[in-house]
């Protein structure tokens, strides 16, 4: 499946997906009995898993050879990934050099966003697939002048389904969940949960208005993610910005 990486105002044109299955040859007609004796069930995820996985291996290699802390930004469509990372790049990106690979399926809305003079940004599109994968990452990490960047943000697709079972070569996968949303979420989707780092609480100065109770929110992250360090911010009051910015300082490679 064709995607397109864009780094300000130029597209890699032609690049096709590293998982996308070659053609094969069909086999001539079986007849008979034979048919019986070689029918199975073939699951197709397996190799193209298989595939991922050795390609963000590459790109966990590399990234950490480079001394890049890379983190993996997944959450429903809205739940601010891109307000987030606008802020942090104004703040925290002013003394710690930063790197942003935005996944979409059309437009480059968010990149354009992001766009600093100290932070390069890559975006691609991802025309019908719901995720990012590891090729996708490297090929656009690659598009990138990543000399100083220590922090490389990917913000992954507004999905919380696929992106669960794609490892894209991150040091730390960072799954958001909105107060916009509803405090069960995490229940629903146990796998993007199960596989985070950290759990970020966002849009918390709209919780009251809304309704939305944080405690039991909480509670559920908890229950379904006791490994992921849980932070509770607002990208538009700054409530517990600090904190966040403590974790990605705490997670740097040393120099």
């Amino acid at each position: 499946m064709p995607f397109g990486i864009k780094v300000l105002r130029f597209v890699a044109p032609g690049i096709l997906r590293a998982n996308t299955l070659p053609a094969v040859e069909q086999p001539a007609p079986l007849v008979g009995a034979n048919v019986a004796a070689v029918r199975e069930t073939v699951d197709l995820r397996v190799p193209l898993l298989a595939k991922n996985d050795q390609i963000a291996a590459g790109n966990r290699a590399n990234f950490r050879a480079r001394k890049i802390l890379a983190l993996n930004l997944v959450s429903s469509p809205g739940a601010g990934k891109t307000t987030l990372l606008s802020r942090t790049l104004d703040e925290f990106g002013l003394t710690t050099k930063c790197a942003v690979v935005v996944g979409d399926l059309e437009t480059d809305n968010d990149a354009r966003r992001l766009a600093r003079p100290h932070a390069p940004v890559a975006q691609i599109t991802t025309g019908t697939a719901c995720h990012l994968d590891a090729g996708m990452v490297a090929k656009s990490a690659d598009s990138l002048d990543l000399t100083g960047v220590r922090v490389l943000f990917i913000e992954n697709v507004g999905n919380l389904v696929c992106p669960a079972e794609f490892d894209l070569g991150e040091e730390l996968r960072v799954v958001l969940l909105s107060t916009t949303e509803g405090e069960e979420k995490p229940l629903k989707y146990p796998p993007i949960f199960k596989t985070a780092h950290v759990v970020l609480l966002t849009k918390i100065d709209v919780a009251d208005a809304l309704g939305f109770d944080r405690a039991l929110a909480a509670e559920n992250i908890r229950r379904i993610a006791p490994q992921a360090k849980l932070i509770q911010l607002s990208a538009r009051s700054g409530e517990g910005l600090a904190e966040w910015y403590a974790l990605l300082s705490a997670h740097l490679f040393k120099s």
